[in-house]
C-alpha cells in the first residue's frame, strides 16, 4: 500500500476553478489531477535518472582509477589539444 500525507495548499481562487473545471473533464478528483500536475513538473524540473549496473561499475572503475593518480587534468588536455593543432597546420 502506498503511503499518503495530507498537504494544505493555498490557490487563487481562479486556479480552484481551473483545477475543479479541469478535474471534471478528466473524470478526477483535485488529489489525482493535482499529483499527476506535479509529477509533469517534477519530471522535467528534477528528472529521475536511472544508472545501470555497468554505468555504477564504470563510475567505480574510474574513482579507483583517479585514486591511484591515472587521470589527466583539464590543462593537459588543452596542451595536447593545442599541440596537436598546430602540428597538423
Amino acid at each position: 500500500m502506498v503511503s499518503r500525507k495530507n498537504l494544505s495548499i493555498s490557490l487563487p481562487s481562479e486556479m480552484v476553478t481551473l483545477v475543479d473545471r479541469a478535474a471534471k473533464v478528466e473524470h478526477r478528483t483535485r488529489s489525482e489531477l493535482i499529483r499527476e500536475a506535479l509529477r509533469a513538473y517534477l519530471g522535467r524540473r528534477i528528472p529521475v535518472v536511472e544508472v545501470s549496473k555497468e554505468e555504477l561499475a564504470t563510475i567505480e572503475r574510474g574513482r579507483r582509477e583517479i585514486a591511484r593518480g591515472e587521470y589527466v587534468t583539464l590543462d593537459q588536455v588543452l596542451h595536447g589539444v593545442d599541440r596537436t593543432a598546430r602540428t597538423q597546420r
